[in-house]
């Protein structure tokens, strides 16, 4: 069974569940269309017995480039508008990130900004190879947001978390595996196939088992709906600045960014773990 809306795809087929983000063209760019299909079908998942697992990826050769910034800069929201429409995605991340069952990312070419976010609501994120990652809210202006404030440390570490958020810098795929942030790597066109036996293997376990494994791990965290409430204060305020503003529009005009984290010769040792090729 599948389902073509706006700007996902959908089917379910023998209990998994794939959701992929379907605007190829903007490298699936995060627009309010895909929001409102995204609640509609997170809430499917989560109410349809017969779905025991979800993948997440992307149509194309890339996961989620982030927002859309041509939408963001024609929206006109002032930051109590930016702030409701953080409020309205929380109801259904939330929902996403503490799913009673398993949640696997198939994440090719670009995972930037809200890209990267997403996939980090996910409990497992198989990478290909030429997969790559970026916490580039900070390249415009603005707050990462989608609880990476959430995720991210949980995963990385506050240390290298900070690192991540206010460089914006882009991690290959070899130093996403590195830092815990991809589970595996496979070749890319292995992807589809590996997400899917993952997420199929779950089919045969004990579906009151995993929500109660999913369910004491979130209680191990940090409050989930505070900090939501901080991301949604934050980018409303962020969404507001002339920088944010100016970046958008440099980004529309195809002009080089304000900010740009600095690279140099030796970049590769300089960002790389060791042991791992940039």
């Amino acid at each position: 069974m599948s389902q073509a809306y706006e700007r996902i795809a959908f089917e379910v087929q023998d209990g998994v569940a794939t959701l992929t983000f379907n605007n190829p063209a903007k490298r699936n760019a995060f627009d309010p269309a895909m929001r409102v299909e995204m609640a509609e079908v997170v809430e499917r998942v989560a109410t349809d017995a017969a779905i025991r697992s979800l993948v997440l990826t992307g149509a194309g050769p890339h996961f989620c480039s982030g927002g859309d910034l041509g939408n963001i800069a024609a929206s006109g929201l002032d930051n109590a508008g930016w702030r409701q429409r953080l409020s309205s995605l929380h109801h259904w991340l939330k929902d996403l990130m503490l799913l009673d069952k398993p949640v696997v990312a198939a994440v090719d070419g670009a995972a930037y900004g809200a890209g990267f976010s997403l996939a980090l609501a996910a409990d497992f994120i198989i990478a290909s190879t030429r997969a790559r990652f970026a916490m580039s809210f900070i390249r415009v202006g603005v707050v990462p947001d989608c609880a990476a404030f959430y995720t991210l440390p949980r995963v990385v570490g506050v240390q290298r978390a900070r690192e991540l958020m206010l460089s914006g810098r882009e991690v290959s795929a070899q130093e996403a595996l590195q830092l815990g942030i991809a589970t595996e790597l496979v070749a890319p066109e292995a992807l589809p196939a590996r997400a899917q036996a993952i997420a199929r293997s779950f089919v045969g376990a004990s579906p009151v088992a995993l929500s109660l494994i999913k369910r004491s791990l979130a209680l191990a965290a940090n409050d989930l709906p505070s900090l939501l409430e901080q991301e949604a204060n934050a980018q409303a305020l962020a969404m507001g600045t002339a920088e944010h503003r100016e970046a958008v529009q440099c980004f529309l005009d195809k002009r080089p960014a304000p900010f740009q984290w600095p690279q140099d010769e030796d970049a590769g040792q300089r960002h790389t773990p060791p042991g791992v090729s940039g």
